[in-house]
């Protein structure tokens, strides 16, 4: 503050001491109060969520049973069979690799959420500074984003759960086994472009 009255070259105003005394003040008071806005945050989130739970349904099982009696295995050849089995296990050793590559995308969401809230009153801290200001706007921002994931992680099961279950079986089961996996890759590169999403939403850098 002496600085911008250049070095009392100018007058100084005794407003700017109970100003100074005042942001002190505050900033103790978020650095205080750093666990509860960052839950804070994180209720807003759940709730957001938890409302739409009810909305996004969906139920991805498929009736094996009556796929195979309609794919008619026993009129099949031998190398449509072959054929099947082969591709059959190609999918499922696929869809098992996307089921481990979802698994690391919501844990590492998960530990980016603890890392972040854990250094909250560093950021926090400088809320009420004129230059280091914008570290804690951006973290709050960060923080929005990162409860936010969870929504759009909703929202791409739900597409997928559609999806899936608008899938003809009976009619190619070739086609059908495809159409999974396709769908699947599709789920695993939208949860890992969720969080860059959130970002962008609310402008976090």
């Amino acid at each position: 503050m002496i600085t911008e009255k250049n070095s009392f070259s100018d007058n100084v105003d005794t407003f700017m001491f109970f100003k100074w005394i005042f942001k002190a003040w505050v900033a103790v008071l978020i650095v205080a109060h750093t666990f509860q806005i960052t839950m804070a945050v994180f209720d807003l989130a759940q709730h957001v969520v938890s409302s739409a739970a009810g909305v996004i349904s969906g139920n991805t099982a498929i009736d094996i049973d009556a796929a195979i009696a309609a794919m008619d295995l026993e009129a099949m050849e031998i190398p449509e069979l072959l054929l099947l089995m082969i591709q059959s296990t190609v999918v499922r050793f696929a869809l098992q690799a996307m089921g481990i590559i979802i698994t690391v995308i919501l844990y590492g969401r998960m530990i980016e959420i603890y890392l972040t809230s854990s250094v909250a009153p560093i950021p926090l801290a400088t809320m009420t500074s004129k230059e280091w200001g914008n570290m804690g706007q951006n973290y709050l921002r960060t923080l929005f984003a990162l409860g936010f994931q969870g929504f759009f992680l909703m929202v791409c099961v739900g597409i997928y759960a559609v999806l899936v279950n608008d899938m003809i079986i009976s009619d190619n089961v070739n086609s059908a086994m495809l159409m999974v996996a396709a769908y699947t890759v599709i789920l695993c590169f939208a949860m890992m472009k969720s969080g860059s999403l959130a970002k962008s939403i609310f402008n976090a850098t």
